[in-house]
């Protein structure tokens, strides 16, 4: 299609566009689950509005395609400098070089809130300037490719894919209403465009890019279209959810386990999943082990490896000594979406049945592990037996395990390891035995010095499980489970204790459903947790709970004491407790401290230069008109003196204006006679043609200076005269002429003839 000739040019549709502005809006419904619903929501409105706006006033005035481009292009950098920028604009809307110079550091910013935020992010004035900009383009890109290029089917494949991209990075329950609203739209999009190609066809000449078809022929697809969408509307819920069989990648982000300890955005999910339910004949809910994490290269703690043997030969029974009291349990689980190699379970496991598929098991960590197969959809039972030392056994009892380094080592830089080594040593005090120690430890930790936060590692840079992490950790004292874990696994090593770190899941909250007698609990994905273990000879490995706020801190009564020894065993979080991934002062809204709470200031879009907007607008919808006129008085100025080419220029561009283009090839006195038929005077069009046939054509050039500015005018003037309101219109503020190469130079080397 040549956008040279304005008979080829889309007819604007009003209707058309508001499909395109639905079809856009409805595409980023799916995006309010990940961003907090804010001032950025009217910014998208609006700027779609007005760059749909200005795109279909210049279709109106008979624009090239580019020529809608750059309008709506402009509008859009205006509209957004005015928006985001006004501080540092030229009279508010005019980006300058101190505005230039600011977009990489906002959308810097913005891409920083992306990758370390919590969904739903809470929206700031760097990330609303992306929102509304990206918001922006994909008007400007979805308006050319579904009007100017008339192919709606591929606007629709690029609203799909923005639509999916939230639904992909933070997967939730399909939206109906949001679904069948988008999809509306885009058949709508599909019918309009449908029905606006075959009225603006013109007879006997068919639209380029356009097959010949009946009225109506998106009957067909339109059909199909609303089966399939009600099809994925009714039967998409009811389908069962991926097992993952024969595939070790972590599937779903916060259903899964992340043995890299980079649960932050695990933890920072929009919405709770539940992920299983448990059940036990224990006096409390155990926590459910999955990774065992015991190598520290200084940086990483990576998840355990080595030989596995099939979990159908059986696990070994706890060793302890004799005199070390071991009470044995059952726990009942039940997947609902959890999709992993590992299988979560109560520790020590000695045995686990009713599980489908090809799984294995490490002796020594006893973690249950499957290369290809997946617990979701399963249930099974694992017996556990968990040692019941008295506090004086365990007391008595030193914090080692013979010829394993890897729970020993403490690699990094020395100055580090030093600083935590002493800070360790002062925390302890006097304690007189390992037990002791680590008990101290742990009661710092979980202390009022302590802050249990999602947000503070990640806005102090802090955000990871090395060393150096830990250090910043222990001078924030702000942080999450992976922070304490680390913490105090380091510290345990630096004081020669064996330990290492698991992840899982919290016990969960307990339901009113009972089975067996049993109670069962509810496991959601934000009580994803990691702790520390300690090996204590003739005992086993020994859970602590450092985390503040979080479970029950690990503790055992003396032999003396009535009701028998307490378990190293957690039981249910007290009810004031927060889960993992929320805040300890969740509950109060208002108690929100400076690493957590928003900058209200920031989270406010710039709204003030209204006024600025408007007359950057109207400014830039004037600004061809103003450029013609510039560009006329020059050369109606060269005109006086007697240039016949710069007369003749004019003239041509004031009847391409007023839609008589000069045709190719064509000579100025057959133009002449158009123009002549167009309504121009007969004496001024033959004195221009004669002018400019003499400039180009004679041997010595124009016979005589003469004025040719009057003669030009008169053209301009009755041709403007015999035109209609639109045309003249459009002549004035979106002059063609500027779109098109200048005629100076048409009549060189034509026959007069």
């Amino acid at each position: 299609m040549s956008w040279s000739d304005p008979a080829a040019r889309p007819t604007p549709s009003a209707a058309l566009l508001v499909t395109v502005f639905l079809g856009v809006c409805t595409s980023l419904l799916p995006l309010l689950r990940v961003v907090e619903p804010g001032g950025w929501v009217g910014g998208v409105v609006g700027i779609a509005i007005l760059v749909l706006a200005g795109g279909y006033v210049a279709r109106r005035l008979r624009a090239p395609a580019y020529g809608v481009a750059l309008v709506e292009v402009g509008l859009w950098t205006v509209a957004m400098t005015a928006l985001f920028s006004g501080g540092t604009a030229i009279l508010g809307v005019i980006p300058s070089l101190e505005t230039l110079r600011m977009v990489p550091v906002s959308v810097d910013a913005a891409l920083g809130q992306i990758r370390d935020g919590a969904a739903p992010l809470d929206v700031g004035q760097p990330l609303a300037m992306m929102i509304v900009g990206a918001a922006g383009l994909l008007v400007i890109a979805m308006d050319h490719v579904a009007v100017t290029a008339r192919m709606p089917m591929l606007a629709i494949v690029g609203l799909v894919a923005v639509y999916l991209i939230p639904s992909i990075a933070v997967p939730s329950a399909i939206d109906p209403l949001g679904f069948a609203a988008f999809a509306g739209s885009a058949l709508a999009l599909l019918a309009v465009e449908t029905a606006t190609r075959e009225r603006s066809r013109v007879p006997g000449r068919a639209v380029s890019g356009a097959s010949e078809r009946p009225r109506g022929s998106a009957a067909a697809p339109s059909a199909i279209a609303t089966v399939a969408i009600l099809a994925a509307l009714v039967v998409t819920p009811a389908l069962p959810a991926p097992t993952g069989a024969g595939s070790t990648v972590v599937a779903v982000r916060g259903n899964s386990i992340d043995p890299s300890l980079e649960l932050g955005q695990d933890l920072r999910r929009p919405q709770e999943v539940d992920v299983l339910t448990l059940r036990s004949d224990a006096p409390a809910p155990p926590y459910l082990r999955a990774v065992t994490l015991s190598t520290f290269d200084g940086a990483h703690w990576e998840a355990d490896r080595g030989s596995r043997r099939p979990l159908d030969q059986g696990l070994q029974p706890v060793t302890t000594r004799a005199d070390v009291e071991v009470d044995e349990y059952t726990a009942t689980i039940d997947i609902l979406n959890f999709v992993s190699p590992w299988l979560p379970v109560p520790g020590p496991a000695t045995e686990v049945e009713g599980l489908d598929g090809e799984w294995s098991v490490y002796d020594y960590n006893r973690t249950v592990i499957s290369r290809s197969s997946s617990p979701q959809g399963q249930d099974y039972e694992v017996t556990y037996e968990v040692p019941r030392p008295t506090l004086e056994q365990i007391r008595g009892s030193e914090a080692w395990i013979e010829g394993s380094r890897r729970t020993l080592a403490l690699p990094g830089d020395d100055d580090l390891v030093a600083q935590v080594r002493q800070l360790a040593v002062e925390v302890a005090g006097d304690a007189g035995n390992d037990y002791d120690t680590l008990v101290a430890l742990q009661r710092w930790f979980r202390g009022t010095s302590f802050e249990y936060s999602l947000s503070a590692p990640v806005a102090d840079g802090f955000d990871g499980s090395g060393l150096e992490a830990v250090t910043d950790f222990l001078e924030e004292r702000s942080g999450y489970c992976v922070h304490f874990a680390s913490a105090f696994a380091i510290m345990a090593r630096s004081l020669e204790m064996p330990a290492r770190i698991v992840v899982g899941y919290l016990p969960g909250a307990a339901s009113d459903e009972r089975v067996d007698d049993q109670t069962v609990h509810t496991v959601v994905s934000s009580q994803l947790h990691a702790w520390p273990e300690v090996h204590f000879e003739g005992i086993g490995w020994v859970p602590f709970e450092p985390t503040n706020s979080l479970g029950v801190p690990t503790g055992f009564a003396a032999a003396s004491t009535s009701g028998g020894p307490a378990g190293t065993d957690t039981g249910p979080l007290p009810e004031n407790a927060p889960q993992e991934g929320e805040a300890p002062d969740a509950q109060d809204p208002g108690a929100l401290d400076e690493t957590t709470a928003p900058d209200a200031a920031a989270t406010r879009v710039n709204t003030t230069p209204v006024v600025g907007l408007v007359a950057a607008v109207a400014a830039l919808l004037i600004a061809p008109a103003l450029f013609r006129v510039i560009r006329r008085r020059s050369r109606l100025r060269a005109a006086a003196e007697g240039d016949a080419a710069a007369a003749w220029a004019e003239v041509s561009d004031s009847a391409t204006d007023l839609g008589i283009r000069p045709g190719t090839g064509e000579t100025p006195r057959a133009f002449g006679v158009r123009l002549r038929d167009a309504g121009a005077p007969e004496a001024p069009v033959s004195r221009i043609v004669a002018a400019i046939e003499r400039a180009s054509y004679a041997a010595g050039g124009p016979a005589e200076e003469e004025d040719l500015a009057a003669a030009v005018e008169e053209i301009r003037a009755a041709l403007r005269e015999s035109g209609d309101s639109r045309g003249r219109f459009a002549a004035t503020f979106a002059p063609a002429s500027l779109f098109t190469a200048s005629p100076r130079a048409r009549g060189a080397g034509r026959s007069a003839g």
